[in-house]
């Protein structure tokens, strides 16, 4: 074979490797397209577009009186496309972006509008679809700036997209903040109501249809969600938020004059076991408090004297001393201690002036000498009354109490006994050891706390809740009556007598306890708790109530430190709760004529007299009192120009009518009106003199 055949031979076979690639090509492109096309069309579609989660808007939080605690609002994420179709011609965009970006500095703020314009032109020479304008835009927000030169060709048309999300706000910002919780991707389950229902609050998300546009960017395909989000369900919770206000502002201020490092308080109805109120407060500056643990469910600590009424229960309970048994005071010798009473010996007094008193001696010795013998006894009572147990709140993060036994390791049998009749060696929250006090203001009936009476969907009901009942009776009538006596007792008598009302009856206990200082013990930095726990009013108990003062400087003393807030806020719930004042007969005269009231507002006369029971009528406008013991009621009908006819009216009555009426007037005197210088009828104009006396 010459050379030239050979030099042939290599390019035929080269140029039909060529051709069979070329073939194999084709027919491969063939098989891509026209047998594996779906498959490969889909896989491209998926890499482009997805369905991406739409948040729902979560359940509102009511309180029980119908205030908004936590609700959802729409906040926005304003982006832009920058070739949407009405703009899309460069003659409409260029000739409204600078009168854009004046609106959008002039609005938000944040950089000046030639800023603005080299933003947003050189987004547009690069092609930008979904260009961020600004995070966090509220609703209202959102209304003007569609208005805005260029955003106001068209929803869908001139640029603008708005991608809803859904901020969660406390409209009481700070009022139980900590009960009604939060939800945030660090915590697992969250934290109180909005952790604990979740599964209701949440709702269920929708579906949004993206598509991946240049630079990675996801974009919405639609400006609504393809499957739309369904809100969650309302929670009506039993918080009272004219109650939590109280409670959290008593607190606060003794915190504040006590210098302590932290409390709570707890406001409970006594027959649903509803919590009204609470509030948990911590030190974080000098002066400063902020809710940032729940002490009241999760702060175990030794309770103190408070837990003495399980003491004398028992006592009481087994027939082992009576009330007016006798017992010795100031000091009783254990073997390694000797417990003393802070405020010196009493003498040889009865029971009750020893519970009245608080002495741990005489508690101590009783416990001690009745159940030494036989100390599963004593602690069998306490298991029976379940206060071993977690009281399964339907909010998280309840601690577990620690109460001993005698089977326990760290029992000690000539020790343990007698320190745990006067409340140490033991760990319980405020809110396990209010619920036992809750059960003897209830003759008995011990019911765990709630805080959830209802959950709502679209205003309809679809779960209610009512107090379990943990133990139907804890002890005899006889011996709650015995002990609701002592705690009577305590503010007729005892530690509590100067808290005492005039207007109503209390009954508590106060309770001073060292606390140990981590584990340095409780001798190396003395540390006291102060805590006050009771109900009122006592002859029929409405509201129970615990508040704890962790230490405090200065003066420590239960009374002296967690007394005047307990007060200060029994005493404001019993001045505003008409239904307690169940001798109101006896401050109208005879009952047989109506109270007087001064004249104004029909509605607002109507509420007060509502409030005493006393029932409207309508009868002759000029009537005020009719036989039947009914109120009839006369609104001021105004006529412009005319003077109206003011006596009989509060001064702030009175001055509303005479200032929207243009005139002048000279006050003379207090009271309610009984004279003015115009007359009722006659002509007036603005600017004109007046003067009206009171009395």
């Amino acid at each position: 074979m010459n050379i030239r055949q050979n030099i042939l031979l290599r390019v035929y076979l080269s140029f039909g490797l060529i051709v069979l690639f070329a073939v194999a090509v084709l027919v491969r492109l063939g098989d891509v397209q026209f047998v594996e096309g779906q498959k490969w069309r889909a896989m491209a579609d998926s890499l482009s577009t997805k369905y991406v989660s739409v948040e729902a808007a979560r359940g509102n939080i009511y309180s029980v009186d119908g205030s908004l605690l936590a609700t959802s609002i729409p906040e926005y994420e304003l982006r832009m496309d920058t070739y949407a179709g009405g703009i899309a011609d460069d003659k409409v965009f260029n000739a409204k972006v600078d009168s854009l970006s004046l609106a959008l500095s002039g609005f938000f703020k944040d950089k000046n509008a030639k800023a603005y314009s080299r933003y947003l032109r050189s987004a547009r020479q690069d092609g930008q679809r979904y260009l961020l304008i600004k995070r966090k835009v509220d609703y209202q927000e959102l209304k003007v700036i569609r208005t805005f030169p260029l955003y106001n060709i068209g929803k869908h048309t001139g640029g603008l997209i708005a991608v809803q999300q859904n901020k969660r706000i406390k409209p009481f910002k700070f009022l139980a903040a900590r009960t009604i919780g939060y939800k945030n991707e660090n915590v697992a389950n969250g934290v109180g109501l909005e952790g604990a229902y979740g599964e209701y609050i949440n709702g269920e998300s929708g579906k949004r249809l993206m598509q991946r546009i240049a630079g990675g960017v996801w974009m919405p395909i639609n400006d609504e969600a393809e499957v739309a989000p369904t809100e969650g369900a309302d929670i009506i919770s039993t918080i009272d938020i004219n109650m939590q206000d109280l409670a959290q502002s008593a607190l606060e201020k003794q915190l504040i004059a006590s210098d302590a490092h932290h409390g709570a308080v707890v406001l409970m109805e006594v027959k649903t076991g509803e919590i009204r109120a609470i509030a948990n407060y911590t030190k974080v500056a000098p002066g400063k408090y902020k809710e940032t643990f729940n002490y009241a469910i999760a702060g175990n600590q030794d309770p103190g004297s408070t837990f003495k009424v399980a003491s004398y229960m028992a006592l009481l309970e087994d027939n082992m001393v009576d009330t007016n048994s006798m017992i010795g005071t100031g000091s009783y010798q254990i073997p390694g201690k000797l417990i003393k009473d802070s405020h010196g010996s009493i003498g040889v007094v009865t029971v009750k002036r020893a519970f009245e008193e608080s002495s741990n001696a005489a508690i101590a010795q009783m416990v001690n000498t009745h159940y030494r013998n036989d100390q599963a006894k004593f602690t069998d009572h306490l298991y029976d009354w379940h206060l071993n147990e977690k009281l399964v709140l339907q909010i998280p993060g309840e601690a577990q109490p620690v109460v001993k036994n005698p089977k326990n390791t760290s029992w000690n049998k000539n020790m343990t006994l007698a320190q745990m009749a006067y409340g140490y060696e033991m760990q319980l929250t405020p809110l396990k050891m209010l619920s036992f006090y809750n059960a003897i203001a209830n003759n008995g009936r011990y019911v765990a706390p709630i805080f959830v009476k209802e959950i709502r969907k679209l205003g309809n009901p679809i779960k209610q809740f009512q107090a379990r009942v943990i133990n139907e009776q804890i002890a005899s009538p006889k011996t709650i009556r015995k002990m609701r006596a002592l705690l009577e007792g305590v503010f007729t008598n005892g530690t509590g007598k100067s808290l005492a009302s005039k207007f109503y009856p209390i009954a508590g206990k106060t309770g001073t306890a060292q606390v140990a200082d981590g584990n340095r013990g409780y001798k190396a930095n003395r540390q006291y708790q102060s805590s006050f726990c009771g109900y009122f009013p006592a002859d029929n108990p409405k509201y129970s109530l615990i508040v704890v003062i962790n230490d405090p400087k200065g003066a420590y003393y239960a009374a002296l430190v967690a007394g005047p807030p307990f007060r200060e806020i029994a005493d404001r719930i019993y001045a505003s709760d008409a239904q307690m004042y169940n001798k109101m007969s006896s401050h109208l005269v005879g009952n047989t004529v109506n109270p007087e009231a001064k004249s104004g507002p029909s509605k607002l006369v109507k509420k007060v007299y509502g409030a005493f029971g006393i029932k409207a009528l309508y009868a002759a406008k000029t009537a005020k009192l009719d036989t039947n013991n009914g109120v009839a009621y006369e609104e001021f009908n105004t006529v412009k120009g005319l003077m109206p006819d003011i006596k009989g009216m509060g001064l702030k009555d009175a001055l509303f009518l005479t200032g929207n009426a243009g005139l002048k007037t000279k006050v003379k005197g207090s009271g309610r009106v009984v004279a003015q210088s115009i007359a009722a009828g006659s002509r007036i104009g603005r600017g004109l003199a007046l003067i009206i006396e009171l009395q």
